[in-house]
């Protein structure tokens, strides 16, 4: 009886709550009518000038957006997605096994932490690492006889670098929720399998990976997301130099819509990674109905 008169003036509170809301914001509504007018027309100018960039765009105007979302689509996801998930995975399983509980914490802890730390901040340490008189990187390579490498000034190899530092700071987290996902296995496969006399790499390949195809699944999606997503890295690392080497879409995106104010084709390339995010996704799920086991 308490529980329900609580409950009620609960709810009564809530209503009272909302009615004063809705009052309130429609009086604020009324006192800037005119500054919605002018925002709405604001809005409806990028809407009619992103279809005039978007008409362009699909003239060709612009060949290095092509060049970019090849490589967009080439490099980045395809090179970061394999570093974050294989080693995630291989890291999760080599630490799934048996050892004392405080080691295991030891090194889930470390492999996690970078993930918990700034991209910035990151960027900003991996930026003197790979410096190329001065970075840790290359001293350690002249002392086994290898020349210095232009980490960040070579064209060659400046994806290469930013895919390293997008490794290095997620594949922690792929590690963690492959750790999850192996934790969920029954360990009645594994003692059958072993009974049976099954070698680690065959128990790995025929029990371990099908049922953690799920989980795979996930990090394979959010990781390709994230690779299309990479902006602060390169813009702390070679500020997409040299050249265009490693320059992002979501970076032309920032110079067009920002530094030459360009909001039209801004929002028309924008669109463009929103299509080619749906459909990379859409095709990663529908190939997963032939190798992502759920029962």
């Amino acid at each position: 009886m308490i529980r329900g008169f609580f409950r009620l003036i609960g709810l009564l509170l809530l209503a009272g709550g909302f009615v004063f809301m809705v009052y309130d914001g429609a009086r604020y509504v009324a006192d800037q009518n005119l500054r919605f007018t002018r925002l709405g027309q604001f809005w409806n100018d990028i809407h009619q000038s992103s279809q005039a960039a978007f008409r362009v765009w699909v003239e060709g105007h612009s060949p290095w957006l092509w060049n970019s979302v090849i490589k967009l689509l080439l490099d980045q996801p395809v090179f970061a997605v394999l570093g974050n998930v294989g080693l995630g995975v291989v890291l999760a399983v080599l630490l799934n096994r048996r050892m004392p509980a405080a080691l295991r914490y030891v090194y889930r802890a470390a492999y996690f932490f970078p993930s918990l730390v700034g991209l910035i901040f990151v960027a900003v340490i991996w930026q003197f690492l790979f410096q190329k008189d001065i970075g840790i990187i290359n001293y350690y390579l002249r002392q086994i006889g290898i020349g210095p490498i232009g980490w960040l000034s070579n064209p060659n190899v400046a994806l290469i670098s930013v895919i390293i530092l997008d490794v290095w700071k997620n594949v922690g987290f792929a590690m963690l929720i492959a750790t999850a996902g192996l934790q969920n296995i029954s360990s009645e496969y594994y003692e059958a399998a072993r009974i049976d006399g099954a070698s680690p790499f065959r128990i790995f390949w025929q029990i371990t990976l099908p049922l953690l195809s799920p989980t795979i699944l996930f990090l394979v999606t959010m990781n390709t997301i994230g690779a299309f997503k990479v902006f602060e890295s390169i813009v702390v690392l070679t500020n997409g130099g040299p050249g265009d080497a490693t320059r992002s879409l979501v970076m032309y995106i920032y110079e067009q819509g920002f530094k030459s104010l360009n909001m039209g084709y801004a929002s028309a390339i924008s669109l463009l990674l929103l299509v080619v995010i749906v459909i990379v996704t859409a095709i990663q799920f529908v190939l997963s109905r032939r190798w992502a086991l759920y029962d």
